[in-house]
C-alpha cells in the first residue's frame, strides 16, 4: 500500500548557536540573529523575504532557544526549490547593514516589553536562572539584555553572522512530498558553493552544585502571589531525564494530575499549578510555576506542592496512574510528529544534539521503558531542598 502525502514540504535549518554561545557582555544576540536574518540577502531586497513566501501560498517562522536557532518555510512541494534557495541566501549572504539592525532592535525592545516587562510573572526565568546558574551560560535568558544590544558595533553583529552561520555549523531538514533524488540535486546547486567556515567551539563550561537551597522574593506587578521552583536537572537524551518528564506529566498534565488535583480542585489554594522540565544540550531546570488564589498564602502553596512531591518520594504511582501517563506520553510524541515541521525539527534535533537522526524511531521506546521506579528514584535525586531555588512573587504594595 502506498502512503500518500499531503502535497506540502517543510524546509528547514537549524544552527547550533544559542543564547549559551554568546558573549556575556553581548547577550541577545542569538535570538536578535533570529529577526534580523529576515531583513533580506544581496539578491533578496529588505521586506521581500516574507513575499516569496506569501505568494508562494507558504508559511515562515524561526524560533531561538539556549542552544540554537531553528528558520523553517513550510511551501506547496512545487515550491521547494523555493525554500532551498531562500534558506542558501539566509546562509551564504545575508544582509547585515546599521539600517536593518537598527530596525530590528526596536522589535527586539518592543517583544521585550510585551512578553517580559508589562507581563505579570514575565521575569521569571531571567530571576530564576541568574540564581539557579553562577557561571554556566544558561544564567541568562534569550532574549538578553537590551542594553547590550544597543552597545554592540554593526562589525561585532557580521562577526557572530560569519562565526555561527556557516554550513558545518547548520543542519538542513526537509520533510514532506519530495522525490528524494531531484531534492538531493538542488540541495547540491544551492549549498555545495557556500565554503565551510571555522569550527565553533563548544561551551565546556561546568556548573557546579547549587550547594543548597536559594530562596528570594520579587516584588511584581501583580495582583496574586506565586511560587516558582527550579531545580537542576540532568541534560536531555539521559535516562534520568526521561523519567523526570513522566514525573513532571504525572504531577501536572491534565485535570486529573497531582498537582492540579491537590492544590487547584480539593484545597482550591491555587489558580494553576504545573511542573514542567526545560530540555537543554547541558544540565539544566525543572520549574514549578505556582498562582495561589486571593487569600492564600505562598508558603501553604508551597507547602501543598512540597506535600505531592513527598507523595511520589515514599510510594510508587499506581498501576493504573502509570498506564495513564504511557498512554499521554504516546500521544503526545504522535502529536509532534502530525506536522511537517515538526518531523523536520526532530531530525534536526537528533543530528544536531545526538549525532544520529534515526534516533528518532527509538524516541518513545525511551519513554516507555521509564519504569514506576524510575520515576520514584529521580524525585529522590534531584527534587530535594538543597538542590533548588524558590521565588516568592509578591505584589509590589507589599514591599
Amino acid at each position: 500500500m502506498k502512503i500518500m502525502l499531503p502535497p506540502i514540504v517543510a524546509v528547514s535549518i537549524m544552527y547550533h548557536v544559542g543564547a549559551k554561545n554568546e558573549n556575556p557582555e553581548r547577550t541577545g544576540f542569538a535570538h536578535f540573529f533570529e529577526h534580523l536574518l529576515f531583513e533580506g540577502s544581496d539578491n533578496i531586497p529588505r521586506g521581500e523575504f516574507f513575499k516569496y513566501i506569501e505568494n508562494a501560498g507558504g508559511q515562515n517562522n524561526a524560533n531561538t532557544t539556549n542552544d540554537r536557532t531553528f528558520y523553517y518555510e513550510v511551501l506547496p512541494s512545487n515550491q521547494l526549490e523555493l525554500g532551498l534557495w531562500l534558506e542558501s541566501e539566509r546562509l551564504m549572504h545575508a544582509n547585515i547593514d546599521q539600517k536593518g539592525v537598527d530596525t530590528q532592535n526596536e522589535v527586539v525592545k518592543e517583544e521585550k516589553r510585551l512578553r517580559v516587562d508589562n507581563q505579570p510573572y514575565g521575569s521569571f526565568l531571567a530571576e530564576m536562572n541568574k540564581r539557579a546558574y553562577k557561571e554556566h551560560p544558561y544564567r541568562w535568558t534569550t532574549i538578553g539584555e537590551m542594553e547590550h544590544l544597543d552597545a554592540a558595533t554593526l562589525e561585532e553583529f557580521t562577526a557572530f553572522y560569519h562565526k555561527f552561520y556557516v554550513p558545518n555549523n547548520a543542519i538542513l531538514s526537509i520533510s514532506g512530498d519530495i522525490n528524494i533524488e531531484e531534492t538531493k540535486k538542488m540541495i547540491d546547486a544551492y549549498f555545495s558553493p557556500i565554503p565551510r567556515g571555522k569550527d565553533v567551539e563548544k561551551v565546556t563550561i561546568v556548573e557546579p552544585a547549587l550547594g543548597g537551597e536559594i530562596r528570594d522574593t520579587v516584588y511584581d506587578n501583580i495582583q496574586l502571589p506565586g511560587v516558582m521552583m527550579a531545580y537542576r536537572i540532568p541534560a536531555q537524551g539521559t535516562d534520568d531525564y526521561y523519567a523526570i518528564d513522566m514525573l513532571s506529566q504525572a504531577l501536572s498534565t491534565g485535570g486529573s494530575s497531582r498537582l492540579n488535583k491537590k492544590c487547584v480542585e480539593e484545597s482550591q489554594s491555587a489558580m494553576y499549578v504545573g511542573s514542567f522540565p526545560f530540555a537543554s544540550e547541558d544540565p539544566g531546570l525543572s520549574f514549578v510555576f505556582g498562582i495561589a488564589n486571593a487569600g492564600v498564602s505562598p508558603d501553604k502553596l508551597e507547602s501543598e506542592v512540597n506535600g505531592e512531591f513527598e507523595k511520589v518520594k515514599n510510594a510508587l504511582i499506581t498501576e493504573t496512574e502509570f498506564q495513564k501517563l504511557q498512554n499521554m506520553v504516546e500521544n503526545d510524541f504522535v502529536y509532534n510528529f502530525n506536522s511537517q515541521v515538526g518531523i523536520a525539527e526532530n531530525l534536526a534535533n537528533y543530528k544536531m544534539y545526538f549525532g544520529d537522526a534515526n534516533l528518532i524511531n527509538t524516541e518513545l521506546e525511551r519513554y516507555l521503558s521509564v519504569t514506576r521506579e524510575d520515576i520514584q528514584r529521580v524525585a529522590k535525586k534531584y527534587f530535594v531542598k538543597e538542590n533548588r531555588v524558590v521565588l516568592y512573587y509578591l505584589p509590589k504594595e507589599e514591599q
